[in-house]
């Protein structure tokens, strides 16, 4: 894959608009997880030591082309400059007006100046080639270093690169290098763990890894649309029961290429989803008609602590339970202890991304013992579906 990098592009003394990903979680204005913020450091630091003007674009929550200040980006300038230590951070509350033009321009090169939220205007997600020209005429080059919007036909991603010579950022460079590879160049036998709600969001990518992988691990609510295709009582227990023939259909295509499909034995239920409820490790013919399967058994976590010794590297995307409500989330927690042991003793290669598994992750503080972890939600699994993402195709040009 051939794309220009920011090492291959002069950067001093040159305007540099970065489009990062700065949508971090925030609870009584306090940033509860600042991986995403860590993540973009390297990139403005490289900018600011080689002396580059740098404008930096990002979205924040979902405000639908209204301004809204719980949602502006000044919420995150403190967080990220802590970050950034001595590079100097500005702000300005506007983005394509006459005051940020002036703002620009009266920022200093080895500086970063930080404009409002791009979803403040509704042209960045209708990928409006106006919206994007405008932005555009702040800068000299433009660094895509947000994989994880990369997924997004918006305007500052694929719309922008239309009108400035275009790179990859050090994280997006490193995402990049870190999937290829895992896609094209793992090292076998190969193993993915797939969990999450449903079946209908998931079912592309395990078609797709079952041509790729030896065998996967498919848990959480998606599950149950596999115990239920193989005519298991699965109770109260979320379930797309219209997908029964697509969980038929996905077996036979992993079948066919010789990819097994495990399938936890062994379930946490409980008669009612909510916090400390009360809850049985059972068996699969055992499932009551009230019974509401919430999580992994723990033969099955017994099972996937030996059979993940039999595989070198391993892809994980999503829980295996209702992990965001406790004790729901022990058998996620616990498969992130087991795949961080193997890591840590080099038995396995780990790569894992995507919501809530990277958040276990996080919490459990295991996320230096991963070989490594995207930042990506969205853009991780799509681009473990097609290899193709609009704001990677536009690089490539």
């Amino acid at each position: 894959m051939k794309y220009n990098k920011l090492a291959d592009c002069v950067v001093t003394n040159k305007n540099v608009i970065v489009r990062a990903d700065l949508n971090v979680p925030i609870t009584n204005n306090i940033v509860t997880d600042n991986t995403r913020l860590k993540a973009v450091i390297p990139t403005l630091k490289y900018l600011a030591k080689n002396n580059a003007k740098i404008i930096l674009i990002s979205h924040f929550g979902r405000p639908k082309g209204v301004s809204n200040k719980d949602l502006s980006l000044k919420n995150i300038i403190t967080p990220l400059q802590e970050l950034l230590e001595d590079t100097k951070l500005n702000f300005i509350d506007d983005l394509i007006g006459s005051n940020a033009i002036k703002a620009v321009s009266n920022c200093n090169y080895g500086e970063i100046i930080l404009l409002e939220n791009l979803r403040f205007h509704e042209q960045e997600e209708n990928n409006s080639a106006e919206f994007a020209q405008k932005i555009s005429q702040l800068g000299n080059l433009y660094v895509n270093d947000a994989f994880a919007c990369s997924h997004r036909s918006h305007a500052s991603i694929v719309g922008i690169p239309n009108y400035l010579k275009s790179c990859a950022g050090l994280l997006l460079q490193k995402e990049l290098e870190n999937l290829d590879q895992l896609l094209y160049h793992a090292k076998k036998p190969m193993i993915a763990i797939i969990g999450g709600a449903k079946i209908s969001t998931k079912i592309k990518l395990i078609n797709n890894l079952s041509s790729k992988v030896d065998a996967i691990l498919i848990g959480g609510a998606m599950a149950n649309s596999f115990y239920f295709a193989q005519g298991y009582n699965i109770g109260k227990s979320l379930c797309e029961k219209d997908f029964k023939q697509t969980a038929i259909d996905a077996l036979k295509n992993a079948k066919k290429n010789n990819c097994k499909i495990i399938l936890p034995q062994d379930v946490i239920t409980t008669k009612n989803l909510a916090p400390n409820a009360q809850y049985q490790n059972v068996t699969l013919d055992q499932i009551q008609d009230d019974d509401i399967i919430a999580d992994i058994g723990i033969n099955s976590l017994d099972q996937l602590n030996h059979e993940l010794k039999n595989y070198s590297t391993l892809l994980w995307n999503g829980p295996v339970g209702a992990f965001e409500i406790k004790p729901f989330d022990s058998g996620t927690n616990k498969i992130a202890q087991i795949i961080s042991n193997l890591t840590k003793n080099n038995n396995l290669i780990s790569v894992a991304g995507g919501g809530d598994s990277v958040s276990a992750i996080n919490k459990a503080n295991l996320s230096d013992s991963f070989s490594y972890i995207s930042t990506a939600g969205g853009a991780f699994l799509e681009w473990l579906e097609n290899y193709r993402l609009p704001g990677i195709d536009i690089l490539l040009k």
